[in-house]
């Protein structure tokens, strides 16, 4: 019999202390509204144009179909490593490893460029402050080399308060979240009411987009802006019930949509389609000059900066989490499983994540500009994103399968909404795929190689399949005979420790 997350019995390995409010602060912090739109908006205008605001409606369509799947999934079976435990009982034990290991890496990505996001913020402060080079190094924001070491020291910063559990995480987080919000509906309201673009209906018409292509390509980057609701999942082994997850996480997306329109809507009241792209990752910056002298134009900026320090805390923790649930299992080494008996947190695996990010982000020291760093990365981590969203719909509609004889509305919830958003998400990430493999005739490290592109999620998939691999026949985990996930009482915390 399945067990719903009232009946379960509290855990002996994870603290449950956490409600809704934390569910929300972990995931609105994760999906960072503030830096996706400071620095994704002028992205998603390449593709969109003035269509933007229309363009982020359509792409929650289906994202909204994945958050439905991920509440369904877990009122039955609540685990911090969701899809990689759903996917692998459902459909396969080595889809369940892909989608857990893609997971993890495209996190590690992530947190690489926001690190550098975060370095190129401080940056640009710094520069406001008339400090404009050290010990003879010029102090660019544009510079992907100069801003990664400075969002290193970020990296470590937010890294050392994850280490001391969520709990006193998500305070921290709801701090940060509370000024970015303020000044972000502050300064957009502002732009609404006082720009001089004519707001045009036209704006909500997705069928006004140039092309087929261009639409999917900005679908693509719509689905890696409304990405990151779903780390409120990771943590509801610690969360007082499932039910509380789930609803952290819808309300997180459903405020990230109001918030996302509203800004696009807003930005583009100030600023044509042509000053958008041209800003690019310093729109907001750009947007608060516009409608402001200093020092209140820095306000932007500083919620800029405290949202990308809330991402970064707020990413360490879902994936060092997923990959307890990994490590417990057998399909990753034991240090992952290993919980500090002072904070009851995964800090040994909180720890190898900072360090993996941060390995990454010097090697994306090569590409020259962050601007091209963060297109680039958007890309990759897109795709992936719509991969294993669309292996975890599949897994409910398959799991629920026999809710078709129980009447319309259940059919509809648990079977055919989460069959028809996998059914987008798989086909987009085909079509973009596809575009390219053909685009390019040569390969150049550049956000508008096609083979570049392509090779980045090709990579994340490879080196999945090597490590399942590696766990099935050489660790010879238990998972890939099952496919079941290890249960949260697994692991157990000393007495001393309990609360």
């Amino acid at each position: 019999m399945n067990l719903t997350a009232e009946d379960r019995p509290p855990s002996t390995g994870m603290r449950r202390t956490l409600g809704v409010r934390d569910g929300i602060a972990i995931a609105a912090s994760s999906t960072a509204a503030t830096t996706s739109i400071g620095i994704g908006m002028g992205a998603l205008a390449v593709y969109a144009g003035r269509q933007t605001p229309a363009l982020l409606l359509v792409a929650f369509l289906p994202i909204l179909g994945i958050a439905l799947s991920y509440s369904r999934l877990n009122r039955t079976e609540p685990n911090c490593g969701n899809g990689y435990t759903w996917v692998g009982r459902a459909l396969n034990p080595w889809l369940g490893f892909l989608t857990g290991w893609v997971i993890l890496v495209a996190n590690v990505v992530f947190m690489a460029y926001t690190s550098a996001v975060s370095g190129m913020v401080v940056l640009q402060f710094a520069n406001k402050a008339g400090l404009h080079s050290l010990l003879g190094i010029a102090l660019d924001p544009t510079s992907t080399a100069v801003t990664t070491v400075v969002g290193l020291v970020a990296l470590v910063a937010v890294t050392v308060t994850a280490v001391t559990g969520v709990r006193s995480a998500t305070r921290f987080q709801w701090v940060l979240l509370a000024f970015e919000y303020t000044v972000l509906l502050l300064f957009c309201g502002w732009a609404l009411v006082s720009g001089t673009q004519e707001f045009s209906f036209s704006w909500l018409n997705p069928f006004a987009i140039g092309s087929f292509h261009s639409l999917a390509q900005g679908l693509v980057l719509a689905v890696f802006v409304f990405w990151g609701w779903d780390a409120a999942f990771t943590v509801n082994e610690e969360t007082r019930s499932a039910s509380d997850a789930s609803r952290g996480g819808l309300i997180a997306l459903l405020a990230m949509l109001g918030l996302l329109v509203f800004a696009a809507i807003s930005f583009q009241r100030v600023m044509d389609t042509r000053a958008l792209v041209e800003q690019g990752p310093q729109a907001l910056t750009y947007l608060g000059s516009s409608l402001s002298s200093e020092p209140w134009a820095s306000l932007p900026l500083a919620a800029l900066m405290c949202s990308a320090f809330a991402s970064l805390q707020s990413s360490v923790i879902p994936t060092a989490r997923g990959a307890l649930a990994m490590g417990r299992d057998g399909t990753l080494g034991r240090a992952w499983t290993k919980i500090n008996p002072r904070f009851g947190s995964p800090a040994a695996g909180t720890v190898i994540i900072m360090a993996l990010a941060a390995g990454v982000a010097v090697l994306a020291i090569g590409i020259p500009k962050i601007n091209l760093m963060i297109l680039t990365a958007v890309n990759s981590i897109g795709l992936i994103v719509a991969f294993y969203y669309g292996l975890t719909a599949t897994a409910c509609a398959l799991t629920f399968r026999s809710a078709l004889r129980d009447g319309a509305r259940e059919a509809l919830r648990s079977v055919i909404v989460p069959a028809a958003s996998a059914l987008v998400l798989f086909g987009l990430g085909a079509y973009m795929a596809y575009q390219y493999a053909t685009m390019s005739d040569h390969f150049e490290a550049r956000p508008d190689n096609g083979w570049f592109m392509l090779l980045i999620p090709s990579l994340f998939i490879a080196s999945g399949l090597v490590a399942a691999a590696v766990a099935k026949w050489y660790r010879r985990s238990p998972y890939f005979s099952t496919g079941r996930g290890t249960d949260a009482d697994a692991i157990a915390l000393p007495m001393d420790t309990a609360v």
